[in-house]
């Protein structure tokens, strides 16, 4: 079972590395790592079993914030309908995506990152995301809005990349332009 003590903290070396591809079909091994990606959101978001082990709820974990430098992640999270979506990974990228942009109004956080950092950060509204899931099947996934920025969130990890290297450090609460912004 994965708890705080797993994710490695903003500053690790690893959270800025590249990720490699997961060979397919996935290992056992491999197999269990995306699982239990899986099996922490699920157990962040559980009142109970979240205060017992001291987990921060979360939406999303990509391998690399618990130092597995592969390109795995894990979404579990509702959208605006309130719509349950559970997915788990291998070898997500971004197909296509649109020219429109959003933001979280209230910005974005991670587990990886202990402090508040305020500022938002563009993201596209709607992505396609191709990937394969727990068995190397090909998953496309087409996404929107919050959802969306999950994905390209965690995708970012894959990459090296963290959520406030988005942020214009000048000013980081400007409305961005022609963005929808997103209450959550």
């Amino acid at each position: 079972m994965i708890t705080m003590d797993d994710i490695i903290r903003d500053g690790h070396p690893t959270l800025r590395k590249v990720a490699e591809k997961v060979a397919l079909p996935p290992s056992e091994e491999d197999k269990n790592i995306l699982a239990s990606l899986v099996q922490y959101l699920l157990h962040s978001q559980d009142a109970k079993i979240a205060e017992k082990y001291g987990l921060r709820p979360g939406v999303g974990l990509a391998a690399p914030q618990i130092n597995v430098s592969k390109r795995m992640i894990a979404v579990h999270a509702h959208d605006e309908k309130e719509k349950l979506h559970s997915y788990a990974l291998f070898n997500p990228r971004i197909v296509s995506h649109s020219v429109e942009r959003t933001y979280l109004t209230s910005g974005e956080g991670c587990l990886s990152v202990d402090e508040n950092i305020p500022g938002y950060v563009p993201r596209y509204a709607r992505i396609t995301v191709k990937g394969f899931d727990e068995n190397g099947a090909e998953v496309k996934l087409r996404l929107k809005g919050f959802l969306a920025i999950v994905f390209q969130h965690e995708i970012d990890h894959l990459n090296g990349i963290m959520f406030y290297d988005h942020i214009d450090k000048q000013h980081p609460l400007k409305p961005i332009e022609n963005a929808i912004p997103l209450e959550r």
